[in-house]
């Protein structure tokens, strides 16, 4: 009993400090694990490429690419179960509902499980269909894409646990537990990639140095490193969720009803509806290369460097991202206790702080984005002069997705599903989509070249989603006030 008090008083606390504390502090203090996770984690998906790339073949470093929606569909599923149990908890929380609170964390983790097992069963039986589905052009590009996808699909169910317990444990305001986590998977990854990839004796491309042991697996090894290093993330954060004073995660609370799974459906269909674009936004591309350009050498160019301005992205956009779920849990806790001003101060506050932080990221990508893109993005003379354009193209509109970003989670967080799917399927999605398809197609009717399309077609997107966001997300800021100052009054 006295242990339960104690627990319960724990809670109380952390109540009572996400409602109260200046949001200024409160985002800043949670942003720091959540931006060092997100970093490290992008750091870890760019080294992956970059040891692939000094194997010194275009369709390698392709194949990453063209395995990049597996990934992405992986995510898709994990962050469902991850953020729509963890929404719901975090409101829980400022509601006192702890009972309620225990059995989605249950449900939202052993559903992710279950469904990772299905889902990697399927995959490895139709390997090859699949690589194939998600745009492999050429025999040499497919065959390393199956490579690739095998240890990844193996992984599965380690992958999407790994991601609901990291989402459970930072929105419930212990981010140090979920930065341990997927930091020393990060490492260890890190570790083992060369270890995997290159053979005894072999040397590691422009770095110049000698492997002393190496199992020489090749694209193979990459994957094969990522699996090892997911299945470590998940033990440890499981570990963290069991000595930290988070909602723990018991078997017995499993409860697969109706209730349960519509408030996972509420809060994490955003989340699926965005990862699951971005799987179909990067299958796109690979199909819109296959489709517009000539010849199997620039196709495996093309491709391997998008996939290498790919990675660089996401790795300059994780920051934002980590800075976001630094403002997750205080919108969570503080719509649930009914504090909307304190909402939106913290939304007005990453927001500026996000644009003008990515301002910065530009203009120093900008200046040097040669020699950060003939690092990960291929080998070849016709992929460096693709990466390096369509970085910089990238990198003008970068800062425009400080509101998109925000925004979505915002909404995502205070339960306006509808609009927060719309708004996280925007930007890899819904403009994405048809401007990859489509500007091609249009540029060279006019004359010019269908390669500036594809390079084109994410700025296009990144405007068009702005567009989009604005309108949604002040609607909604609008209501919060006005329910605020009704609720100030009375």
């Amino acid at each position: 009993m006295a242990q339960d008090a104690g627990i319960s008083q724990a809670k109380e606390r952390k109540i009572v400090r996400m409602t109260t504390e200046p949001v200024e502090k409160l985002v800043r203090s949670l942003a720091v694990p959540t931006i060092i996770s997100m970093l490290v984690t992008a750091f870890y998906n760019l080294a992956d490429t970059f040891f692939v790339r000094q194997l010194q073949q275009d369709s390698m470093v392709a194949a990453v690419g063209v395995a990049l929606p597996l990934m992405n569909a992986i995510q898709a599923i994990g962050f469902y179960h991850g953020h729509g149990s963890a929404n719901y908890i975090s409101r829980a929380f400022g509601r006192r509902e702890l009972d309620k609170a225990e059995r989605m964390a249950a449900t939202g983790f052993f559903t992710a499980v279950l469904v990772g097992l299905a889902f990697s069963a399927l995959g490895l039986c139709f390997l090859e269909p699949l690589a194939r589905l998600l745009g492999a052009k050429t025999e040499a590009t497919l065959r390393y894409t199956c490579d690739y996808m095998r240890f990844i699909l193996l992984a599965v169910p380690f992958m999407m646990g790994a991601i609901v317990l990291n989402n459970q444990l930072r929105m419930q305001g212990n981010a140090f537990f979920s930065m341990l986590g997927l930091a020393s998977g990060a490492v260890l990854n890190l570790i083992l990639d060369p270890m995997f990839i290159f053979g005894a004796g072999d040397r590691i491309g422009t770095l110049g140095l000698r492997v002393g042991f190496g199992a020489g697996l090749g694209v193979a090894g990459a994957a094969l490193a990522t699996a090892l290093s997911q299945g470590v993330s998940f033990l440890i954060l499981l570990f963290g969720l069991r000595r930290s004073d988070n909602i723990k995660i018991r078997l017995r609370c499993f409860t697969p009803t109706l209730f349960y799974f519509k408030n996972i459906f509420r809060g994490g269909l955003p989340s699926l509806a965005r990862q699951g674009m971005a799987s179909i936004a990067v299958a796109s591309l690979n199909h819109a290369v296959g489709l517009y350009l000539p010849g199997s050498e620039m196709i495996e160019a093309a491709q391997a460097a998008m996939t290498g301005v790919n990675r660089i992205m996401m790795f300059l956009s994780s920051a934002l991202i980590g800075f976001g779920q630094g403002f997750q849990p205080v919108c969570g806790f503080n719509y649930g206790a009914g504090r909307y001003d304190r909402v939106l101060r913290a939304f007005r506050y990453c927001v500026r702080v996000a644009a003008l932080v990515l301002l910065g990221i530009s203009a120093l990508g900008f200046l040097f984005a040669e020699a950060v893109t003939d690092l990960v993005a291929g080998s070849s003379e016709q992929a460096h002069a693709i990466a390096a354009f369509a970085f910089r193209a990238q990198l003008v509109t970068l800062p425009l997705t400080s509101w998109v970003i925000m925004s979505n989670m915002m909404l995502q967080n205070i339960g306006i599903t509808g609009k927060a799917t719309l708004l996280a399927m925007a930007r890899q999605g819904l403009t994405f989509i048809p401007a990859v398809l489509i500007l091609p197609a249009l540029l060279s009717a006019l004359g010019g070249e269908a390669l500036l399309g594809i390079e084109l077609a994410q700025p296009v997107a990144d405007v068009l989603s702005l567009a989009l966001a604005i309108p949604i997300s002040a609607g909604e800021i609008r209501c919060m006030q006005k329910a605020w100052e009704e609720r100030r009054i009375l």
